[in-house]
C-alpha cells in the first residue's frame, strides 16, 4: 500500500486534467453494424460533435494482452472510429475492454501477478498509440463476484495504480498528453462495497462511469423501471441513489458520469388490468425487432411500441412507461433525460455516460424527432449549455435533490433479493438464472440515498401522458 500511495502522489502532481465541465461519454459497440435495416449503424454514421468523449466496445484479451475482438476492428472500424477526431479536435476517444460476456476468467489471470499485468498494461499502450485512441476504459464486471475471487478487489486496484503510472512515464518520454484512464463500475451497494475501493479509485481514475440503470427488469415479479432518478421509500434504487452512494463513500463528485440508458427493460404483465408500477409481472415482453432480445427494446423501438400503447409518467422517479395489453415497458425519453441532466448539473456531477449511442435513433427514422434525439438533448444541456445555468423546475424535484444531502436515511437493510445482472444491450438472455447471482454475506447497510421527499404524502403514483405529447406533471 505504501507504494500504491507514493506513485498516486507522484502521479496527481504530473496529472494534466482533460475536458470540459461536463463531460458527454458515449459508448458505441461493436455489434451493431450487424442489427437488420435501418438499426445498423458504424462508425462513420457518427457526429463527432455529439459527445465529448466516445468509447467503442470491446476489445478482448488473449494470453494477458488486449486484443481487437474482430479482425474487422482492427482494420476497418478502429481506424473510422478515430478518424472522427479529424473533424473535431477536442473529441477524446477510448477503447473499453471486457463487458458482461467476457467474464472474470481472464481479468482474474491477467490480474495474478505484476508480470501478468505489466505485460498487459505494455499492449494495451501499444495497441492504444497504434490505432489513435485516447484512453483505456476497464469494464470489469466485477472485481470479487462472477466467479472472481475476493483479492482480484486488490489486484484490480494494483492494476489501476500500475496503468496510471505506465501512461504518465509514456507520455513523458514520448512527449505526448498522456493516455487517459477510465472505468464502468456498479452502481448496486452490495457490489460497490465488495468489488471496489471506492476512494483510491476515485483518486486513480480520470473519471468513473457508473452503471445506474438495469435496475429492474423482467428477472423480477413486479414491474419496475430501467432507471429512475429517484428513489421511493420502499424501493432505494435509483441512479440518485447510485450517485449518491459513490460520494458518500468517497468518489469526488466532478469524476462521477451518471449512466443514461438509450433502451428500455420489459414485462409480460400477469394480468392486462393491473398495469401500473409494481404490477404482477411473469417475465419479459416479446423481444424488439431489431435488438432480437426478450425483455429489452431499444429507444428506437420503444418508440415504434408506444404509438399504439398508453403512455404513463411516474411523477416521483420523473421516467415514462407505457404498456399495451400485457405488455410494459419501462424507458427514458428526452424529458427524463433533461431531468436527469440537471440533476447531474445540481449536484455537481462529471457529466452523462450513454449506453449506448447506437440504440438512439440515429437516423431519425423511428421516432420522427431527428437523428440521435436522446443524447442531443443531452448534448444541449450539458455541452452546449455548460456556461449557462440551467433553471430548475419549481416544485418538488429541487427540494428532492436537497434532499439527497442530509435526510436520506434507510432504515431497513437492502437483503438478497437483487441479483447481479449484466448491463444492457449485449446479445444473450437477461432472463437467464445461470447469469444471476445472489450477493454473499449479511445485509448491507445503505446509508444515505435519494429517494422521493417525505412531504409528498399521496401514494406513489403516475399520470396518464396524452398521446402524441410528452407532457411533464408537476404538484
Amino acid at each position: 500500500m505504501g507504494r500504491l500511495l507514493l506513485w498516486l502522489g507522484l502521479v496527481l502532481v504530473l496529472d494534466c486534467h482533460d475536458g470540459a465541465a461536463y463531460k458527454l461519454v458515449c459508448y458505441f459497440t461493436n455489434w451493431a453494424h450487424s442489427r437488420p435495416g435501418p438499426a445498423a449503424i458504424l462508425p462513420h454514421d457518427l457526429d463527432p460533435f455529439l459527445c465529448t468523449h466516445l468509447i467503442f466496445a470491446f476489445a478482448s484479451m488473449n494470453d494477458n494482452e488486449i486484443v481487437a475482438k474482430d479482425v474487422q476492428d482492427e482494420r476497418i472500424f478502429y481506424p473510422e472510429f478515430n478518424k472522427l477526431k479529424e473533424r473535431n479536435r477536442e473529441l477524446k476517444t477510448l477503447l473499453s475492454i471486457g463487458g458482461w460476456n467476457f467474464g472474470t476468467t481472464r481479468f482474474t489471470a491477467m490480474l495474478s501477478s505484476f508480470a501478468s499485468r505489466e505485460k498487459f498494461i505494455n499492449s494495451v499502450i501499444s495497441l492504444l498509440r497504434t490505432h489513435n485512441f485516447d484512453g483505456l476504459d476497464l469494464f470489469f464486471l466485477y472485481p470479487g463476484l462472477r466467479g472472481s475471487p475476493a483479492h482480484d478487489r486488490w489486484t484490480f486496484l494494483f492494476l489501476v495504480e500500475e496503468l496510471l503510472f505506465a501512461f504518465q512515464r509514456e507520455a513523458l518520454l514520448i512527449k505526448r498528453p498522456r493516455l487517459l484512464l477510465s472505468a464502468a463500475v456498479s452502481g448496486v451497494p452490495h457490489i460497490i462495497q465488495t468489488s471496489y475501493d471506492v476512494r483510491l479509485l476515485g483518486k486513480l481514475l480520470d473519471f468513473i462511469n457508473v452503471l445506474s440503470y438495469d435496475l429492474h427488469g423482467s428477472w423480477e415479479k413486479f414491474t419496475g423501471h430501467n432507471s429512475p432518478l429517484f428513489s421511493l421509500p420502499e424501493d432505494p434504487k435509483s441512479s440518485a441513489y447510485a450517485m449518491n452512494y459513490w460520494r458518500k463513500l468517497g468518489a469526488p463528485s466532478e469524476k462521477l458520469i451518471m449512466g443514461f440508458p438509450t433502451y428500455g427493460r420489459t414485462f409480460h404483465l400477469l394480468k392486462a388490468t393491473n398495469h401500473g408500477l409494481q404490477a404482477q409481472a411473469i417475465g419479459p415482453a416479446s423481444p424488439g425487432k431489431y435488438t432480437k432480445q426478450a425483455g429489452f427494446l431499444a429507444y428506437y423501438e420503444v418508440c415504434s411500441f408506444v404509438r399504439k400503447a398508453k403512455r404513463h409518467w411516474i411523477d416521483y422517479q420523473y421516467v415514462p412507461y407505457a404498456y399495451k395489453g400485457k405488455e410494459w415497458v419501462g424507458y427514458d425519453d428526452a424529458i427524463s433525460f433533461s431531468y436527469k441532466a440537471m440533476f447531474v448539473k445540481r449536484e455537481h456531477f462529471g457529466g452523462a455516460m450513454v449506453w449506448t449511442l447506437d440504440m438512439d435513433d440515429v437516423r431519425g427514422t423511428f421516432c420522427g424527432n431527428g437523428p440521435f434525439p436522446l443524447v442531443y438533448t443531452l448534448n444541449d444541456l450539458l455541452v452546449q449549455d455548460e456556461s449557462t445555468p440551467t433553471p430548475l423546475p419549481q416544485f418538488w424535484f429541487s427540494s428532492a435533490v436537497n434532499f439527497s444531502r442530509t435526510h436520506l436515511a434507510v432504515t431497513e437493510p437492502l437483503t438478497t433479493d437483487i441479483k447481479i445482472l449484466p448491463p444492457g444491450g449485449e446479445a444473450m438472455a437477461t432472463e437467464s438464472s445461470g447469469m444471476s447471482e445472489a450477493p454473499r454475506g449479511a445485509a448491507v447497510s445503505l446509508g444515505k440515498h435519494t429517494v422521493a421527499p417525505a412531504e409528498k404524502t399521496e401514494p406513489p403514483g403516475v399520470k396518464p401522458m396524452t398521446p402524441g405529447k410528452m407532457t411533464m406533471t408537476s404538484a
